[in-house]
């Protein structure tokens, strides 16, 4: 295909239809201090001294792994075994792009074939999409779908949802039809917050939006939620940050879920500083043709021989925009990959020694964080997070902690500013938590509070 650029007459007729004067008026919103300002830095450097300048930045960060570290909330430091990234590596998965000639990609295919089935048979849901950016992505594509299902536009999100995720729904939805209706945190009594949810919940609700385990760490049963959301024709939309949990708790589809959303970072892949994640997303079969992304199916060719294609892609790249049901434009290969190869490699029975570890390692936790003066854990039942109430400020302690090498969690203020848990603490435990761990976090504490 030819490359034809815009000529000057093209540009002009453009700019005169939406009724600027030039390219630059374009950006009037940005700051003139911002807006080609002058960046800082040396004319020239050999490559030599590049690499020493940015492995001196880099040395200013702690690894996750090379201290006791306590960080979930949304992101987590589990093992990643080496083979996962020898394996994605190769040449012949080596892309973060999804197949636009899928005819001449049928390896590709069958990887996100296995990638749906591993994600449906893990939510307990009957398909799975090919993947979303990242759960928080996923809760907002969510919304939007249980729209077009029930025709009604009021989103009920759980005040224990993170609130990262109510942020991006609330960006993504700011310019739908969808109604968005916030509810209080509540890390002290995770059973009102849910019968709070259950209470909100009435003939104009299209969607219930609760998380499991909640962004503090509490397990619950959304079973009663979804009959009331049921009962009213509206659709429960199960969220979850940490998908290792899949492995030990019963799954939301048992739970009467419609929608399940998540991240599914935990496997496969790293921290990775916050991203790229792989947003998992899948449903009930009568609502398949509502769901956003693409979806690949198995079918055979004319010779009846077993072949891979893309059944269902709603994206206005697909189809005209206005019958799209979502204008996300790929999906999360290689982090698709990534999961796919580990959950092969961890099979059914290895997904729960994995979940039974990370209990483990969180029981263990509670129980030395509990003998602590002055420190109170609030949950009853949980997978591999706890939150604390501390005496004293919770970001004065987490940085104190942090000179002593000890990365103790999160800030309850940092999550939810104003909200009155700054006295709070957020922390999660894997599988990658010793027993020196716990113990180094408990002595930290013990001395800073």
């Amino acid at each position: 295909m030819r490359y034809l650029p815009l000529s000057d007459a093209d540009r002009q007729d453009m700019l005169s239809t939406i009724g600027a004067s030039n390219v630059d008026a374009l950006f009037s919103d940005v700051p003139a201090e911002f807006l080609n300002a002058k960046i800082d830095l040396p004319t020239r450097k050999t490559e030599l001294e590049v690499e020493r300048h940015m492995s001196k930045l880099a040395a200013k960060n702690t690894a996750a792994g090379s201290v006791p570290f306590f960080v979930g909330a949304g992101a987590y430091h589990h093992h990643v075994p080496s083979s996962v990234d020898h394996l994605i590596q190769r040449g012949e998965f080596l892309t973060a792009y999804t197949p636009y000639q899928p005819e001449i990609a049928q390896g590709t295919l069958q990887v996100i074939f296995e990638f749906q089935t591993q994600v449906a048979q893990l939510t307990g849901m009957d398909v799975a999409n090919a993947s979303m950016y990242d759960g928080s992505t996923g809760c907002a594509e969510a919304i939007m779908m249980a729209r077009r299902v029930t025709r009604k536009k009021k989103a009920i999100l759980a005040g224990n949802l993170h609130p990262h995720y109510r942020e991006v729904c609330l960006t993504q939805t700011q310019y739908t039809d969808d109604e968005l209706v916030s509810q209080a945190a509540n890390p002290s009594d995770p059973e009102a917050e849910l019968q709070a949810v259950i209470d909100a919940i009435d003939d104009t609700t299209s969607c219930v939006l609760v998380q499991n385990p909640d962004v503090f760490g509490n397990v619950r049963d959304l079973t009663a939620v979804a009959e009331k959301a049921h009962a009213h024709k509206a659709l429960l939309v199960a969220v979850f940050t940490e998908v290792v949990s899949l492995g030990a708790l019963k799954s939301p589809g048992e739970m009467g879920a419609d929608i399940v959303v998540g991240e599914g970072q935990s496997i496969g892949n790293g921290l990775n500083f916050g991203g790229p994640y792989v947003g998992l997303f899948a449903t009930n079969q009568k609502y398949v043709r509502q769901m956003p992304g693409r979806l690949c199916g198995q079918t055979v060719d004319a010779d009846g021989k077993r072949g891979f294609v893309l059944t269902l892609s709603t994206r206005e790249q697909h189809i005209r925009r206005e019958k799209a049901t979502s204008n996300i434009c790929t999906n999360s290969g290689l982090c698709a990959l990534a999961f796919s190869i580990h959950m092969s490699l961890l099979g059914e029975k290895g997904i729960r020694q994995l979940a039974m570890v990370n209990h483990k390692k969180t029981l263990d936790l509670k129980t030395a964080l509990n003998s602590i003066e002055g420190v109170e854990v609030l949950n009853k039942a949980f997978f591999n997070e706890i939150t604390l109430r501390i005496t004293g400020d919770a970001t004065d302690v987490v940085e104190k902690l942090a000179k002593k090498d000890i990365i103790a969690g999160v800030p309850g203020g940092r999550l939810f500013p104003n909200a009155g848990l700054d006295d709070h603490i957020l922390l999660a435990a894997t599988e990658c938590v010793t027993d020196d761990d716990i113990a180094a976090l408990t002595a930290g504490l013990k001395e800073v509070l």
